[in-house]
């Protein structure tokens, strides 16, 4: 038996006097069947409100942007200093660059991948809202309700979308450093250098929309966080 559920069935228990406790027992009872990178997203739904688990996702894409905008400047660093070097010099810079380019690559991975987490998790907590409208009594009270869970699914919707136009926008800027490391690979010489000039300007100009981009939806984010924390 898989050796995190043993050490979970003892558990089981006191999770039974809990509400929803077939529930929960069939939760705890999966996650000893799941990878580990799974396992913290498992335990924050089952510990977690909705609300808690979207502000840590909202804040774990904020970040990942933050680091990518780092990596994207650091790959335009390394990128702008290869035209600058004697031929001596290039295949050093060529390492160089190739990590900041896979250090880039990285970070834009992980972005993804969270970004869908903030899917899962803005739907988990708009369905919760919205199957729960039907419990108020007061029409009144009803009605501010319903009027919150509209803004704040706008609101939602706003910061997802601006999320995926950096996922977009992430790409072409990948496949231009990808292109210019590759051609410098199989080039090794100052002819090749002269021909990486002029993509230069155009890379570095990408990548300062792309980090304008970035730093646009962090501020989404931010402003997300805060609504959702001052309607706690």
């Amino acid at each position: 038996m898989n050796s995190l559920v043993t050490k979970i069935i003892p558990l089981i228990p006191s999770i039974l006097k809990k509400k929803r406790s077939w529930v929960m027992v069939v939760a705890v009872l999966a996650v000893g069947y799941f990878a580990s990178a799974n396992l913290t997203s498992g335990i924050d739904w089952m510990w977690k409100e909705p609300r808690d688990v979207l502000i840590d996702r909202v804040e774990e894409v904020r970040d990942s942007q933050h680091e990518a905008a780092e990596q994207f400047r650091d790959a335009l660093t390394e990128f702008k200093a290869v035209v600058d070097l004697p031929e001596s010099d290039l295949e050093r810079q060529y390492n160089k660059l190739n990590a900041a380019h896979k250090r880039s690559q990285a970070a834009a991975d992980r972005i993804n991948k969270r970004v869908d987490r903030v899917v899962n998790a803005s739907n988990r907590l708009l369905d919760e809202w919205s199957d729960e409208l039907d419990d108020y009594n007061d029409p009144a009270l009803r009605r501010i309700a319903e009027q919150q869970f509209d803004q704040t699914r706008e609101h939602a919707t706003r910061l997802i979308a601006s999320m995926r136009q950096i996922e977009d926008r992430m790409q072409p800027v990948l496949a231009s450093f990808q292109d210019q490391v590759l051609y410098l690979k199989h080039n090794l010489n100052l002819s090749a250098i002269a021909a990486l000039e002029g993509e230069a300007t155009i890379i570095e100009s990408n990548v300062d929309m792309l980090i304008a981009d970035m730093n646009r939806s962090i501020a989404e984010a931010d402003a997300f966080i805060a609504v959702i924390l001052d309607r706690g």
